[in-house]
């Protein structure tokens, strides 16, 4: 019987160097799209999925992270005071999305050490990792489709989207043998090749489920003689598929929201507007007043 999965670990402890100077003095995943911070989404995606503990592993200047997701007693009794109680309600759930623990990642040394910080509240299950550049429309949340995956391969499952080959360069591409439509057995793993050396146009795209194993492989990367500077995830999948362990890969279904990058930032934010029930109509027509 597959070990039920309940945790997610969401690393937000990097720099956020492309955006600035908006993120000099607020976490890149505080950013918001529309009248929502970046993070609360992956949180929300996470809910949604059947994900009952969020773990961040957070870094110095990520205060606010907590902060949002804490009760805000005050902000709440103003709220009902003014008499906006749809406010105060929407402020006081928020807290109530799950059960948050924080780690702080001394030094910047990649997603990798990020999950090591982290690892000591996994235990010996399976967790869901999120990166926090990567949203999704989709009926089925995409942590809940590699969820439901994991229950029959019962291996690392990595989240995966097919793109244009003249854009791999930006990503971890995999190789390997596709079995049906949405599954993949990954027999290569290579982190941003270029177009011409890439396996296949199937790249990962910041969802996973990992495994103890994909941990002792991140800790026999730290300790070997030969590491220097940021341990990366990516180098564990990277080392399991050299040694021909077993990984999969899931195509997820939906639209991929990468809001890593500017432009895809505001892409991101065009579509959730266009959603939104309050202003999206009213979005949509100012839109077509643009040149």
């Amino acid at each position: 019987m597959a070990q039920k999965i309940t945790k997610a670990i969401i690393p937000v402890a990097g720099l956020g160097t492309r955006f600035l100077p908006a993120t000099k003095a607020q976490p890149k995943e505080m950013l918001p799209i529309v009248d929502k911070p970046v993070v609360q989404y992956l949180v929300e995606e996470a809910v949604a999925s059947g994900i009952t503990d969020i773990i961040f592993v957070t870094g110095r200047d990520k205060r606010t992270i907590e902060d949002h997701f804490d009760v805000a007693p005050g902000l709440e009794r103003t709220l009902q005071e003014k008499g906006k109680t749809d406010s105060a309600k929407l402020v006081h759930e928020i807290s109530n999305l799950a059960r948050f623990a924080y780690v702080r990642q001394k030094y910047p040394l990649g997603d990798g050490d990020a999950i090591l910080t982290a690892s000591h509240l996994i235990g010996d299950e399976p967790v869901v990792v999120i990166f926090g550049d990567c949203l999704y429309r989709s009926d089925v949340p995409p942590v809940r489709q590699l969820m439901d995956s994991y229950e029959k391969v019962q291996a690392p499952i990595l989240g995966l989207s097919e793109i244009p080959r003249e854009e791999v360069s930006k990503f971890g591409v995999i190789g390997g043998t596709k079995l049906d439509a949405q599954h993949w057995d990954i027999t290569t793993f290579v982190e941003k090749p270029k177009a011409e050396d890439a396996p296949t146009n199937m790249v990962v795209v910041g969802k996973y489920i990992i495994t103890p194993r994909v941990i002792e492989v991140l800790e026999k990367l730290k300790q070997d003689a030969s590491f220097t500077g940021e341990l990366r995830l990516a180098s564990a999948f990277e080392a399991m598929a050299e040694k021909g362990e077993k990984l999969s890969g899931r195509v997820l279904e939906g639209d991929w929201l990468d809001t890593g990058s500017k432009i895809g930032f505001l892409k991101a934010t065009v579509r959730l507007a266009l959603e939104h029930p309050e202003i999206g109509k009213e979005f949509r027509a100012f839109l077509k007043t643009l040149n």
